[in-house]
């Protein structure tokens, strides 16, 4: 549920600054770390599974844990708007389109039992910060191509219900090689990460196609390695390795989380 969004993180994180137009890169590198991307993940994540225990409001749950999560891990790369957020308790959405609402959507894609539920779930966790229409759009298109795809949803299936409710998807993955570049919103990371997963052949190679385009690489790595986990499951060797870069306290909410699914 959680550890697709995650490595494909990690794999990205050393290329954000650094891009690369190549598949041919060590998948994991001895300076990778998570950023702020997993940590929302994981919040989200904790969020709905505290939601279902009915343990209070959905969009409630959703504050409470991305505060708690983003302050006790704080240097993990937050954006500005974003950073003043979590530590201004009186501060509301502020009307963001960018990719942060789609890196950390993994959960809703999990745990809603229908696509109107993931939607719901989208909806709720999103619109606290990314309020925006583009920041909604970016966040549900990635969870119900989660959805879709941990149903068995072939990718052309995943690919044509993408076209007709969210975004075209016209750039091939060569394509974005050769002309990609820095994009922070969803509207400009989503349908890229989307189409790195659709032409992918395996979990690994989608992480590849993701970093090989470049741009904000974490960010792309987590929202595509989230869908072609759903689709593909994830080697364990590559789970085992990936568990090494998550500090320990993540880890052990990762672990607990990952057995409500």
């Amino acid at each position: 549920m959680l550890f697709g969004a995650i490595i494909g993180d990690i794999v990205g994180s050393v290329y954000e600054f650094h891009n690369i137009k190549t598949k041919d890169f060590p998948f994991f590198s001895p300076n990778g770390h998570i950023t702020d991307d997993s940590c929302m993940t994981i919040a989200v994540a904790a969020a709905i599974n505290d939601w279902k225990k009915k343990n209070g409001g959905l969009s409630a749950l959703a504050v409470k844990h991305m505060r708690e999560i983003g302050n006790k891990y704080p240097d993990m790369g937050y954006g500005g708007q974003f950073w003043q957020w979590l530590n201004d308790k009186n501060m509301g959405p502020y009307n963001s389109w960018g990719n942060g609402a789609a890196m950390r959507i993994s959960a809703a894609g999990w745990y809603g039992k229908s696509i109107s539920e993931v939607k719901r779930f989208s909806y709720m966790v999103t619109s606290v910060t990314h309020d925006n229409i583009e920041g909604i759009k970016g966040a549900e298109a990635t969870a119900v191509a989660i959805f879709l795809a941990r149903n068995g949803c072939s990718k052309a299936e995943i690919a044509d219900y993408i076209q007709t409710n969210y975004y075209d998807l016209n750039d091939s993955v060569e394509d974005l090689q050769e002309n990609y570049g820095w994009d922070s919103s969803c509207q400009g990371t989503v349908p890229p990460a989307l189409q790195c997963f659709l032409e992918s052949e395996s979990f690994e190679d989608a992480i590849r196609n993701a970093i090989s385009i470049g741009g904000d690489s974490d960010t792309i790595g987590a929202i595509t390695g989230a869908v072609a986990e759903a689709y593909y499951g994830i080697p364990e060797e590559i789970k085992e390795q990936a568990k090494s870069y998550i500090p320990q306290e993540l880890l052990d909410m990762v672990l607990e989380l990952e057995k409500t699914i």
